[in-house]
């Protein structure tokens, strides 16, 4: 009798911890369980730590509250000022209603990702070039609000939303190049000219000065000199003032007219020798200026 006792008290402990072993769940600290009887959602939401469900009634299924990192694959479109680009993502989101998670959507991952690829693109649709590349912030706060809004009633909670990464064709980025070197070539012509323009004005104002006080330019020939010979070099600077050729103009005697009666007589011309008359053979006779005779002229007498 009483080995019959203790083989049925063995065999109610080897069902009971079988029992237990197939109706013991472990849910950890970042997960979540929500357990379906027959189907039918049952109670609330199981919480970290042991619980128990009813063996082949009760069904538990975990979900994570982790936030998740998504990337979000490259998406090419058309900008609104006609450029074609391509643009990566990555969502961050974490569940925060698993039971919602679980019951309203299929796969919330699944979901999340495609509702981010279509909002991308149609972020991409309404931006222009520029916004992609300088302001991004405003961007992902759209893009984030766009994702949020349908994955508010999966029990999904959308953390932030950032664009990775623009990529441009290789005719555009040269275009920009050339565009952002013609840009800085305009602000250093501006630079320049602004520059010359206060030197100009500097100089000007140092001239009324030195106008003012001639010492003045006295003394900054002075400064070259000492500046000049500073330097080890062979070349020998000799400063010559204006003032002083001034004076020197002031000082030489004007030249004296001359009087009429002084005048040198021109020198008198004599006529021409013709040869007129002289016979064959005849040289003849050189002018008093010692210029050659003229060719004769021939007889057309008859």
């Amino acid at each position: 009798m009483l080995q019959e006792l203790l083989t049925a008290g063995a065999v109610a402990g080897v069902g009971i911890a079988a029992y237990a072993g197939a109706a013991a769940r472990v849910v950890k600290q970042y997960e979540r369980g929500v357990v379906f009887r027959l189907g039918r959602l049952r109670g609330g939401v199981r919480g970290p730590g042991f619980t128990f469900v009813v063996p082949v009634v009760d069904r538990l299924r975990k979900v994570n509250m982790q936030i998740v990192t998504m990337p979000v694959p490259a998406q090419e479109g058309i900008t609104r000022d006609n450029v074609t680009v391509r643009v990566d993502a990555v969502v961050y989101f974490k569940v925060v209603d698993a039971a919602n998670a679980i019951i309203e959507v299929e796969d919330y991952r699944f979901a999340v990702s495609q509702m981010a690829q279509t909002s991308l693109r149609s972020i991409i649709g309404k931006s222009d070039l520029d916004d992609l590349l300088s302001n991004r912030e405003q961007l992902n706060q759209g893009l984030e609000l766009m994702i949020d809004s349908p994955a508010v009633g999966w029990g999904v909670q959308i953390d932030r939303v950032e664009i990775k990464d623009v990529s441009l064709p290789e005719t555009m980025k040269r275009s920009m190049a050339r565009q952002a070197e013609a840009d800085r070539e305009r602000r250093a012509r501006i630079i320049n000219a602004d520059a010359e323009l206060q030197a100009s004005r500097k100089l000007a104002e140092a001239a009324e000065v030195m106008s003012e006080q001639p010492a003045a330019l006295q003394l900054r020939l002075l400064q070259t000199v000492v500046a000049v010979a500073a330097e080890k070099n062979s070349t020998l600077v000799l400063p010559f003032p204006v003032e002083l050729l001034r004076f020197l103009e002031r000082a030489a005697p004007a030249p004296a007219a001359t009087p009429p009666s002084a005048a040198a007589p021109a020198p008198a011309v004599a006529p021409p020798a013709t040869t007129a008359g002289l016979g064959p053979g005849a040289v003849p006779e050189p002018c008093l200026d010692g210029s050659p005779p003229p060719a004769a002229e021939p007889d057309v007498r008859g």
